[in-house]
Parts: C-alpha cells; structure tokens; sequence
C-alpha cells in the first residue's frame, strides 16, 4: 500500500494520558529493546488500542462512514445559519475528486498497531497465562476484523495487511506496495478474525466490564459481520443467505442468554451522565470532564448566542434563559432534518426527550424549523457544560433489532422485538395503535430499517442499515423510496462503495480506483 511510515505503537502506548475507565497509565521506559518483558506492558498496548478506537468514534468516523450517506442530515447551512459539515457525503455527490475522506480514513495505521500486538502476543509473551494471552488476543483479534469490516463495507475488497511490516523494520517501497484484495478474500478474513477472536475470549480469565472490549462485543460484531455476509453482494461475494443468518443468530443468542442486559426502562437514561455503564451496555466508549479531549456531542447542538432570544418553540414562546442547559453551547455542525424528526411520534420518547426543536418565528407553521439533538450532552458542573457523555459501540438494542432481522429472514416472528423496542419508546403511551404486527418480507424489513433509525440516530448506523435491509427483490433500501424522508431513494445511479482518493492512487502503483467512479 501507499508508503507511510506509522508511528509505532509503542510509543503511542507510552505517552497515554490516565483513565480510570480504561486503566491507562504509562510505563517508565518504552523504548523498543524494553518492551513486551512484562504484563504491564502488555496491558498498556492493549489500552493504546482502545484509545485509538476511542477516538475513531470521537472523530466521528462510524458516523461519518456509517450515517452521513442515509438521508437524515440536513446539508448546507443549519437552521442557526452555521455552515454544516459533511455536505458530500450527505448529498451523495462522491466522486473521484471528492471522495469524503481520504488515506482509507486513517485505518491501516491503527492496524499496524493491531498486527504488532497479535504478532508479540502470539509468538512471544511467554510470561503471559494462557487465560491473559486470550484476553488479549480476543481484544486485538476483535479490533482488526472491527477496522476491517469497516473498511469493506465502505470500499469492498481493500489490502490486506496482516503483518506489522513497518514496525519490524521494513523500508523498501516496493515490498509495501499492496494491491486490493477480492471482496471474498477480505471479507473471509474478517471472520477469521472474528472467529479468532470468539475463540481466544473462550480460553480468557475475561471478566465483563462494559468500558473495555468484550466477549459479547465480539458477538454483536460477528452478528453485524454474518448478517452483511448473508444479504449484501459485494464484488465477487455473492450474498450467502441462511448458512450466515443462523451464524448471526447464534451469536447474538449469546449475548441474550448470559443474562447480563436488559434494555433501560427510560430511553433518555441511556445516555445520561448519571446512569453510565446500565443494564443495556455491551460496550460503551468513556470520556471524562478531567481527560484532555472530551466527545464531541457539542457537534449536533447550536451555539446557545445564535439562538437564545431570537427563535421560538411550537407553542410560540421565546427560547431563552439558556434553558437548554447549552452554558456558551456547541458548534452545530450536524443537524437532523424535519422530516426525519417528524417521523417521530411526539409522544415516542426518543423524540420527546432527545430533540428540542425551535423555529425562527414564533408561528411554527410559517417559519423554518431547527433542532438539537441531545443524546451525548454530558453534565454540566458550575456553570460549565462538560460533554463527556460516553459514547456506544453495542448496546443491547442493537441486539434486538438484529434479532428481528434474522427472524425475517426465516420467517419468523419480527413485532416480539419490534415492539420491545417501541414500548420502551412510548412507555405509558403504548398500545395497540402503535405495536407493530407481522408483514410480509419486505414490510418487516423495512419496519426493522425505520425503527433502527429511530432508535439509533447519531450512533453511526443508518447508512449501513440501509444497504443491508432489503426490498421485496432483495434489493437494497438504499434504491428504495419507501426508505426515505421525502419520498425520493436515498441514491439512484450513484455507486454504495466509496471512490479512493488520488493520494493512495498515486502512492500505490498497485492500487486500483473502486468500480464505478
């Protein structure tokens, strides 16, 4: 592939900054004859790699790979005026000259990292219990097929880079060249990984901790991975059906039968700062107010100057008073359409609890709507907001949902989950009106599609979702009016994969542009 020289891991994991959450610390000396002498050390690379991963998601990158592409952003400016981000990827307008993000979003160096582990861990370590090297195999064994996975559902078949080439020293430009490999080739070993990692947390002393990677993320990842290998086509992979859908199945039973989750009675108690690590978490992502970056959930909410005093809730009345709790506020670079929030309910909580929603005249029915999306707000402490709301991987509705995909696959019985997710949502408020009820194939997809919307927007879904589910021909709802907000498909003629930009193309002779562009 392109010739980068990554900075290696060690000296990522050597300059970590604390956290309680992580157990991070730093080692006194890690220099590269120094290191992989001891656990501690083993333990301070393994949290390296959380921390890259933490802030892949404060980056945005599962939103910006995962849901920017799936209809539900507004694009130019946002109600506030403020220039919005992502407008390419949101208005679907990638090409070869605007590919939205560049150097495969920065995955391979957080592979090498990954491959240097697997490689000192597996083949050396030796003062390491059986039960610790499964621990820590299973973690990076996890994270590679995560990066991976991520890479093939946004390009296809991608180079394969198993090993920690740069790191052991390597220097010719030639020997790092590396083409893509087949779509079959790289989803075959995305699940070796996944596999691998399944069976190294069956050999581990893992105790569960819903900060830290997990044996039951590693389930909900396997799930995610086999049901995309059973319903989407991708290159040469042609979609493998039931055979995958009863793998998913299976490990999502897993996670339903350790007993370990339950969905939280109160949507909004998910994300709040005071009922972090709930019954729902599998694996959640920490921040802390004392760390020195926190998330950046200021992203979907306005600068409180722009809009205090000047817009209007439904009713008519002035927001002001900073009674959204914003003290200065955020930057308002994401904000969700109307019609997408209006699909909502009012009474279905994740609308009433998790938008404030404001016009720029006190007449709604004349004036420009706008919203706040408050899902990752954090707490506020004298005076300060602070948004170090943690931020979810997996959690168990994510479980659910997927469950109900593979019924319908099969067949089987989609409204028992469908609907333990929307009684949680309309609590007091449910009934027969508004329990889902069997349909055919297509109906069911599509209800699974849209509750998943609802119940996971801002968490990087949408987008992958809508390639997955599929129409009455087994196409995706990606082409589908049906899954949109304004009636028209989310894409037309536009490609699913994304373009590589012209810096890997001209770093790698090797590398070839993704069909279509």
């Amino acid at each position: 592939m392109k010739k980068i020289f990554y900075s290696l891991a060690i000296a990522a994991s050597a300059m970590l900054v604390g956290c309680d959450s992580l157990d991070l610390a730093p080692i006194d000396y890690a220099a590269a004859g120094n290191y992989w002498k001891n656990e501690a050390q083993v333990k301070t690379f393994a949290n390296g790699l959380s921390t890259n991963l933490r802030a892949d998601f404060n980056n945005f990158s599962h939103v910006v790979l995962g849901e920017t592409r799936g209809g539900t952003f507004r694009d130019g400016s946002s109600s506030t005026g403020v220039s919005l981000n992502y407008a390419i990827m949101v208005t679907n307008s990638l090409t070869k000259d605007k590919t939205g993000v560049s150097n495969w979003n920065g995955y391979y160096s957080r592979i090498l990292q990954v491959n240097h582990m697997i490689d000192k861990v597996e083949n050396g370590c030796e003062f390491l219990s059986e039960e610790q090297r499964g621990s820590y195999l299973g973690l990076a064994y996890a994270h590679r097929a995560y990066y991976y996975f991520m890479l093939y559902r946004t390009y296809g078949g991608v180079p394969l880079e198993l090993t920690p080439k740069v790191a052991e020293g390597v220097t010719d430009i030639n020997a790092l060249y590396m083409a893509r490999s087949t779509a079959e080739e790289t989803l075959a070993q995305i699940k070796d990984d996944i596999n691998k990692s399944e069976s190294y947390y069956a050999k581990s002393n893992d105790s569960f901790k819903c900060t830290n990677w997990n044996k039951y993320a590693t389930a909900c990842l396997k799930a995610e991975i086999y049901l995309w290998s059973a319903k989407v086509t991708t290159g040469n992979h042609t979609a493998t059906g039931a055979s995958d859908i009863a793998v998913a199945k299976a490990a999502l039973q897993t996670v339903v039968s350790s007993g370990k989750f339950a969905l939280m009675d109160n949507y909004a108690d998910i994300f709040d700062y005071d009922h972090k690590k709930n019954s729902e978490a599998i694996f959640e992502l920490p921040f802390n107010k004392d760390e020195l970056s926190m998330s950046n959930g200021n992203f979907f909410v306005p600068q409180a100057s722009l809009l205090y005093g000047s817009y209007y809730y439904e009713d008519g009345s002035k927001v002001e008073n900073d009674d959204l709790g914003l003290c200065g506020g955020g930057y308002g670079r994401i904000e969700f359409r109307e019609d997408f929030v209006k699909s909502m309910d009012k009474t279905d909580a994740r609308r009433s609890d998790m938008f404030v929603e404001y016009y720029n005249g006190p007449v709604a029915e004349e004036a420009e709507f706008g919203c706040a999306m408050m899902k990752f707000m954090g707490h506020i402490e004298n005076s300060i907001r602070y948004y170090d709301g943690d931020m979810f991987v997996y959690r168990y509705a994510d479980v659910l949902l997927m469950l109900a995909e593979c019924e319908n696959y099969g067949g089987g019985d989609v409204a028992q989950y469908i609907n333990m997710i929307r009684e949680r949502a309309y609590g007091e408020n449910f009934d027969e009106t508004v329990a889902y009820k069997n349909g055919d194939f297509a109906a069911n997809e599509l209800a699974i599609l849209q509750e998943r919307t609802k119940e996971f927007f801002g968490e990087g879904k949408r987008w992958f979702d809508l390639v997955r589910l599929q129409d009455a021909s087994h196409k995706s709802l990606a082409y589908s009016a049906a899954a949109s907000y304004n009636g028209t498909p989310i894409i037309t003629n536009q490609p699913i994969l994304w373009p590589i930009d012209t810096g890997v193309l001209s770093g790698d002779k090797l590398i070839e542009q993704t069909p279509g562009y």
